[in-house]
C-alpha cells in the first residue's frame, strides 16, 4: 500500500476528501502524515495526533531552513508520495529537488491561468467564461509544473469570489482523489517538463467528467 504524506495550510477539505477515499476502499494508500507551516493549521485536526507536524513557519530566517527541516521530517515517514492539498506556501528548489517526481499540488485555476492566489477574484476581474482546478507536478517554478489534469466550472453571472470559490472546491475534491489513485496505481509520472500516462505522453490535461466524478476524461486529439 502506498505511502502519502500531505502537506496542509489550511481547513484541510482537500485531505478529507483523500482520508474519506481511503475509508470507502477507492483509494489504495495510507496517509502517514500530516504536515504543516501554521502551528494550528485546522487540517491537523482530521488526523490523530501521532501523525501530526507543524511549526510556525514565519519564525524561521533564513526561510530555506524551514524547508529543509520539512523535508527531513518528510522523509522520516518515507512517503512514496507527497500531495499539497491547500498549502500556500512555496517550496524552495532544494525541497523540491528531493521529492521531485512524487510531489503533487492542487491549484484553484486552470493552469497556466491565475498562477499564485485570489485566483477567483482575478478570474472574475478578467470576464472569464470558466475557471476551475488543476492537479500538477511540483517545479521550483510557482505552479508552473506539468498539468496531469483539470476540473472545469463555469463562471456564471452574478458571481462572486466566494461564490465561485465553493464551486470549484466542490469539483477540486473528486479531481484530486482521481489523481492521488493514479499516482499510487503507479499510472502517472513526471517526464521533464510534461506527464506520461500509463507509459504515454500526455498531450493535453485529463478532465474530470462532470456527469461522472469518479472518471477522468483522456483528452481528445
Amino acid at each position: 500500500m502506498r505511502r502519502i504524506a500531505v502537506l496542509a495550510s489550511g481547513r484541510g477539505s482537500n485531505l478529507q476528501a483523500l482520508l474519506d477515499a481511503i475509508t470507502a476502499r477507492t483509494l489504495d494508500a495510507d496517509i502517514v502524515g500530516v504536515f504543516s507551516d501554521r502551528l494550528h493549521a485546522p487540517a491537523l485536526e482530521r488526523v490523530p495526533v501521532e501523525l501530526r507536524w507543524s511549526r510556525d513557519a514565519k519564525a524561521y530566517s533564513p526561510r530555506a531552513e524551514f524547508d529543509a527541516e520539512l523535508a527531513d521530517a518528510l522523509d522520516a515517514v518515507r512517503p512514496d508520495w507527497v500531495v499539497c492539498a491547500g498549502y500556500l506556501r512555496l517550496l524552495d528548489e532544494r525541497f523540491v529537488a528531493r521529492f521531485r517526481g512524487r510531489l503533487l499540488n492542487i491549484h484553484p485555476s486552470l493552469l497556466p491561468a491565475y498562477r499564485g492566489l485570489k485566483t477567483h477574484a482575478r478570474a472574475l476581474a478578467d470576464g472569464a467564461a470558466e475557471h476551475g482546478a488543476s492537479v500538477h507536478f511540483v517545479s521550483p517554478e510557482l505552479d508552473a509544473g506539468a498539468v496531469v489534469a483539470q476540473a472545469r466550472v463555469p463562471i456564471l453571472a452574478g458571481d462572486t469570489p466566494d461564490a465561485l470559490a465553493e464551486r470549484v472546491l466542490a469539483v477540486e475534491h473528486p479531481l484530486l482523489v482521481q489523481v492521488v489513485r493514479l499516482a499510487v496505481a503507479g499510472r502517472i509520472a513526471e517526464q521533464g517538463d510534461s506527464v506520461t500516462f500509463d507509459g504515454h505522453p500526455l498531450l493535453a490535461p485529463l478532465t474530470l467528467d462532470s456527469a461522472d466524478p469518479d472518471c477522468l476524461a483522456l483528452p481528445t486529439r
